[in-house]
């Protein structure tokens, strides 16, 4: 299987990963002087494990998803069933959700634990050349291990967040004399830079699981077809922000919210615009426009 990396997405996820440990190793030096770096950091794997391991049903549950067979959905089967075997990796489980809005999403700690989910508006809106586009973007995400990496980033900048809070109203520091500066910047600006840099990790596994799916279907110009029509399907039919959805909006393939005026600094996911002029540009590569 041909695997593009012309945009060099893994050295940006390492880089990101470098600056949120930073981020929360930083805290640790904070918090009781540098005595609890350890405690920091042994807390961000144990919510990162369990995050991990838990992926499947937590995000299945979510969406309301039910197991279905290959006779209930015989082409969503038969293009797991061809790119799967075609990737040399084992069928995952195949689940719908009973969901108007346009979408798609793959989860599970490994290839023998994964599930596909799509929304029945995205098996009505695709047509199927389209949808084996959307599948080979979900199944690479599973290979690439996108679920251990986004796991570990909402752990870590979860810990992040909750260290703040606990400085809020404890303090931290130097027990004798905290600096006012250091501890401000702490409890209000370290939140905001976890979450812009968990984010940008998203984005950029979305870059890679779009390479990297259009070079396993042999067609990048299916996904950009599809990446359209699921943006207008979305626009037209957003998903609520409730609590469990969000837990599970980033695995997307499509943000399934309502655009408004918010930065792209703070997207789950890259503008539909970049993502299909790469693949255009991955088409042209492959000499197919």
């Amino acid at each position: 299987m041909q695997v593009m990396r012309s945009h060099f997405n893994g050295l940006k996820t390492v880089l990101l990963f470098s600056l949120i440990w930073a981020l929360l190793l930083g805290m640790g030096a904070v918090v009781g002087g540098g005595r609890y770096i350890w405690f920091f950091a042994l807390l961000s794997v144990v919510t990162t494990f369990w995050s991990y391991w838990n992926s499947d049903k937590l995000a299945i549950r979510s969406m309301r998803a039910r197991e279905v067979s290959p006779v209930e959905a015989p082409a969503m089967y038969r293009i797991v069933h061809e790119l799967s075997t075609a990737a040399g990796q084992p069928m995952p489980r195949l689940y719908v959700s009973p969901t108007s809005a346009p979408n798609a999403f793959a989860t599970g700690r490994n290839p023998r634990n994964a599930a596909v989910c799509c929304t029945t508006g995205i098996l009505e809106l695709l047509d199927e050349r389209e949808l084996r586009g959307v599948l080979g973007h979900e199944l690479m995400h599973v290979y690439n291990r996108d679920i251990l990496t986004s796991s570990v980033a909402a752990a870590i900048a979860g810990v992040i967040t909750s260290v703040a809070q606990m400085l809020m109203f404890f303090g931290g520091g130097n027990q004798e004399r905290p600096n006012p500066l250091v501890m401000l910047a702490m409890v209000f600006l370290a939140p905001v830079a976890a979450s812009v840099i968990q984010l940008a990790i998203g984005r950029t596994r979305e870059y890679d699981a779009d390479e990297d799916g259009a070079a396993l279907t042999g067609d990048p110009l299916a996904l950009a077809s599809a990446l359209r029509k699921i943006e207008s399907g979305v626009r037209a039919r957003p998903l609520r922000p409730e609590p469990q959805v969000e837990t599970v909006s980033h695995m997307m393939i499509a943000n399934p919210f309502r655009a408004g005026d918010v930065s792209q600094l703070f997207s789950t996911h890259p503008s539909t615009d970049a993502r299909v002029a790469r693949l255009e540009a991955q088409a042209r590569a492959l000499g197919h426009l």
